[in-house]
């Protein structure tokens, strides 16, 4: 695959995560605090099953293409940008599982719990910041590829 259709592929996921990832640090987190206590273990429930099939198989293909994309770009690129969209991506996946999958462990053993859904919030923004970034630089290179004289396009 080309260069170029590889950042493609990259960016255009990057774009589907990251609009869900603000769709979820905007409406979906905000909104776990006004379940009902009652309501609230099988709606988390939903809630983690249905994101998983959102997110799940994307992200992995996101960390493969993120792989390909820094091993491809290296010698045309350089370090620092092939190397730091990878890196977003395994930051995403360092917050996703050190911080955001305890917090939704917890709150599945211990139901409604305002202080887990505050801080599942709040450090959310580690993920939604990463994901903005990475869709904004591949988005960039882009651009770039559309300049002959650009030193990531030559």
């Amino acid at each position: 695959m080309s260069l170029p259709h590889l950042l493609l592929l990259n960016f255009a996921l990057a774009a589907y995560l990251t609009g869900v990832i603000w769709v979820v640090q905007l409406v979906v987190y905000p909104a776990l605090a006004l379940v009902g206590k009652p309501e609230f273990g099988r709606y988390h429930r939903a809630h983690t099953r249905g994101m998983g099939w959102v997110v799940g198989a994307p992200m992995v293909l996101e960390l493969a293409l993120a792989g390909w994309l820094a091993w491809s770009a290296y010698p045309r690129w350089g370090a620092g940008p092939a190397l730091g969209q990878l890196a977003l991506v395994v930051g995403i996946w360092a917050a996703t599982f050190l911080v955001a999958v305890p917090f939704h462990n917890r709150l599945e053993a211990q139901g409604y719990n305002y202080i887990a859904i505050d801080g599942l919030t709040r450090t959310n923004w580690l993920r939604t910041l990463a994901w903005t970034a990475r869709a904004a630089l591949l988005g960039y290179f882009l651009w770039l590829y559309s300049y002959p004289i650009s030193p990531i396009a030559a």
